[in-house]
């Protein structure tokens, strides 16, 4: 009897990739294959590539001597969004076997079971991004307390800095009955938490044909989506990854509000605080719809944590864009920051734009907003020392610490106990460690 070939996957970027991977992951287990660490030998290894990085070539390379170190004889196959927007350039670096693109990626298993008769044939299996619209549903599982179940992909709108239109292909959607499904397989896993994620998970819905000259209409919105998961039996937790500001309207928050599964917690991009940039950035709204969204989310829950996605040195971004930016954050009532150095990116408007900004300013006007966020973290964390908050106690083990997240997304930590891992328990926030997590009784 023959032994079964081996195979190991490492995600490169955001919650979505890890879906992709958690589901052709299950594919090779199915098959027969073994499925390996990425640190330790075996025959195959993939890697799951992102552009939303300005080190993703070099993360790449890195990643491809890693795997060639463990077994120099493997085979290294490169999937995800740098694989279909740079195809050539992986194919052509050193110890890279196969190049998968958005469309070919999910039938890397039969691709894997060919690749061993190739001889000196074009590594690389893609096609237009134009061709891709086609929706493949995926969920991650391994962390038994927390799931990442894909109900979009691609986007319609044109960021001038982004390339995920290119690399992803247009807005699609699961439909509300698989999403349901796949709630449910979830929650027989045992799984206490679903964090939705797509690219623009807010413009859920495909649309249908409708009378000529007409924009389609949907069959769906991201509000039925929602309502639906509500009434999953056996999930406690649903969380929205992140939802443009411009979709994030009223009827979803008060929603959310009422919900006993959906937490309160918010991630809105918001890129910059100035309108000017905001302009150059092609964004579908202005920093005072911004502000209105965030002021009626704490009016109807004064608890709930927000997010932000911020970009600093964009090209035009003068010292006075910055400033306007900080300020706006400053005085928003929002819990945490995630900040980008904004990096130029191929076949996007804005790498075409003048005044650039000098890598030493960007690294100065990131530090300075990392500052702010965690400034943002603890005022949030404190707001709440003192009360009772339910949370979702996590398997990791850290120093003889249980970690887990509250509704409202405060990372707390105690005293270990396994007997509490993927549960749910109301505990007391009584302090904050050095480590800037909230202890709890």
């Amino acid at each position: 009897m023959s032994t079964p070939k081996t195979i190991a996957f490492h995600t490169l970027g955001c919650k979505l990739n890890f879906s992709e991977t958690s589901s052709i992951k299950r594919q090779f287990e199915e098959a027969g294959f073994g499925v390996q660490s990425f640190d330790a030998n075996a025959d195959y290894y993939v890697l799951n590539t992102c552009s939303v990085t300005d080190f993703a070539d070099k993360k790449c390379r890195y990643e491809v001597r890693k795997a060639k170190k463990h077994n120099p004889n493997a085979k290294v196959i490169i999937i995800g969004c740098y694989a279909q927007l740079k195809p050539k350039e992986i194919s052509e670096i050193d110890g890279v076997d196969l190049v998968l693109g958005a469309s070919e990626k999910f039938n890397i298993l039969q691709h894997i079971q060919s690749l061993d008769n190739l001889d000196n044939v074009d590594v690389v299996r893609s096609s237009q991004i134009t061709e891709v619209n086609s929706f493949i549903d995926a969920f991650s599982f391994g962390d038994r307390t927390r799931s990442f179940l894909k109900v979009q992909d691609g986007c319609n709108y044109k960021c001038s800095f982004c390339t995920i239109p290119l690399a992803r292909g247009k807005s699609r959607s699961d439909t509300i009955e698989n999403v349901v499904n796949n709630a449910k397989k979830i929650a027989d896993l045992g799984v206490k938490e679903i964090v939705l994620t797509g690219v623009n998970i807010g413009d859920f819905g495909n649309g249908t044909e409708v009378i000529e000259g007409l924009k389609p209409k949907k069959e769906a919105l991201f509000i039925d989506l929602i309502r639906a998961l509500d009434n999953v039996e056996g999930i406690s937790r649903f969380r929205i990854s992140s939802i443009e500001p411009n979709l994030c309207n009223e009827e979803i928050i008060d929603f959310v509000a009422q919900s006993n599964r959906f937490m309160p917690h918010f991630h809105m991009p918001l890129q910059s605080g100035s309108n000017e940039m905001l302009k150059q950035m092609r964004r579908r709204y202005k920093r005072e719809l911004y502000a209105e969204r965030v002021t009626y989310i704490k009016r109807v829950m004064p608890h709930c944590c927000i997010g932000v996605d911020v970009i600093v040195g964009f090209p035009g971004e003068t010292e006075a864009h910055f400033l306007e930016t900080y300020n706006f954050l400053k005085d928003l009532d929002v819990s945490y920051l995630h900040v980008f150095t904004y990096s130029e990116r191929d076949n996007t408007f804005a790498a075409e734009l003048p005044n650039v900004v000098p890598m030493g300013t960007r690294k100065e006007r990131n530090k300075m907003l990392r500052i702010l966020s965690e400034k943002k973290k603890r005022a949030f964390y404190n707001q709440h020392i003192g009360s009772s908050r339910s949370v979702l106690f996590e398997a990791k083990q850290n120093e003889g610490l249980v970690s887990g997240f509250t509704d409202n997304y405060i990372k707390v930590e105690g005293a270990w106990n396994k007997d509490v891992v993927n549960t749910l328990d109301s505990v007391a926030l009584t302090s904050i460690s050095e480590n800037g997590s909230v202890i709890f009784n």
